[in-house]
């Protein structure tokens, strides 16, 4: 069976250009993580790659399908400048590492927390994984494995993580929107709630 990390690697590219950063991380008991940097303008673009290199397994399942289950990679974009967001490579690497070390399957609509701001000084410490398919396609790989999936993230206030807890993602995400939050800005305040 083909290595999909190449794969997933040449389909950042196509979408991203060439990266101009690239980190790696690896947890006791994890494959390796990379997180590649893009910029295009002022927004930067962070990426796992490694997350889809397994496909993640129902943590109540009694044995893990080493070929079926979803494959995903993570983006997260941000406004360049007024942070030092370069900083996020590990929390970033950390969150593709939970299907490993924690057993969960990542998809649309979970929210995921590292517990610490982002990068220093930031007002987030956890991410809305978003929908698919807007910026990177999937990556279609050959039966039966199932595709790679880019998923964007993003970044939560801990108001709003919690409002998103009671009234679910996609009120969370009407919010932001209708209040013309700029979600890339990575010193932005909560969006009120009221």
């Amino acid at each position: 069976m083909a290595d999909v990390l190449p794969l997933v690697e040449a389909r950042l590219r196509m979408a991203l250009g060439e990266p101009d950063a690239r980190a790696a991380v690896t947890f006791l008991g994890t494959d390796r993580i990379e997180v590649l940097r893009f910029r295009e303008d002022d927004v930067l673009r962070y990426a796992t790659l490694g997350m889809s290199a397994q496909p993640m397994t129902d943590p109540t399942a009694v044995v893990a399908d080493p070929v079926r289950g979803p494959r995903i990679e993570l983006v997260l974009s941000v406004r360049a400048g007024s942070a030092d967001t370069d900083k996020v490579l590990r929390p970033l690497a950390v969150l593709a590492a939970s299907p490993q070390v924690e057993g969960v399957v990542v998809a649309p609509g979970a929210s995921l927390d590292v517990g610490e701001p982002l990068w220093p000084g930031a007002p987030f410490t956890s991410v809305l994984v978003a929908e698919p398919g807007g910026l990177v396609e999937d990556l279609e790989l050959d039966a039966p494995l199932d595709p790679v999936r880019f998923l964007p993230l993003l970044p939560m206030t801990p108001n709003e993580a919690a409002w998103k807890r009671v009234h679910g993602a996609q009120a969370l995400q009407e919010r932001w929107l209708s209040q013309g939050t700029d979600l890339r800005d990575p010193a932005r305040r909560s969006v009120p709630l009221e």
